[in-house]
């Protein structure tokens, strides 16, 4: 089976989530995962198969803590509260989410308890938010296209 045809084929698997935002979040298209991708994750060079390489690039935070607070006051001081978040998964049989600033916000605890890595991107600011669970968060702009 290729990526397009697995591409969010588990949504059980953030079943919280989905259940918690409703009508509120936006299950992405392979082909809507992909650009976002393509102007935020796959600028990166990868370490492993769920790790960013941020060696080179403009990081605007790192924190040691790995909890819904901190990842909530990195998106307060990155992005707007109406701006458009889209959280990718390790996997992509889970689809790819889009969601208001604020509900990720106040939701941040839950969307990290879906899973060990996720990465959230704010298309409006150019800013990648990397979570990996018991390290922290990294967040920065990502390379640009030609780099």
């Amino acid at each position: 089976m290729s990526a397009h045809e697995s591409y969010g084929t588990h949504p059980e698997y953030i079943a919280e989530v989905l259940d918690l935002l409703g009508e509120d979040v936006l299950l992405l298209s392979y082909g809507e995962q992909r650009a976002f991708a393509e102007a935020s994750l796959n600028r990166f060079e990868p370490i492993g198969s769920a790790r960013l390489n941020w060696q080179g690039v403009e990081v605007t935070a790192r924190t040691e803590e790995f909890d819904g607070e901190a990842l909530a006051a990195l998106l307060h001081t990155h992005a707007a509260p109406d701006e458009l978040v889209i959280v990718f998964w390790d996997n992509l049989l889970i689809p790819t989410i889009a969601l208001p600033a604020t509900l990720a916000s106040r939701h941040a605890e839950t969307i990290l308890d879906q899973g060990p890595t996720c990465w959230l991107f704010l298309p409006d600011g150019g800013i990648l938010i990397e979570f990996q669970d018991g390290e922290g968060f990294t967040a920065g702009s990502p390379p640009t296209a030609d780099a």
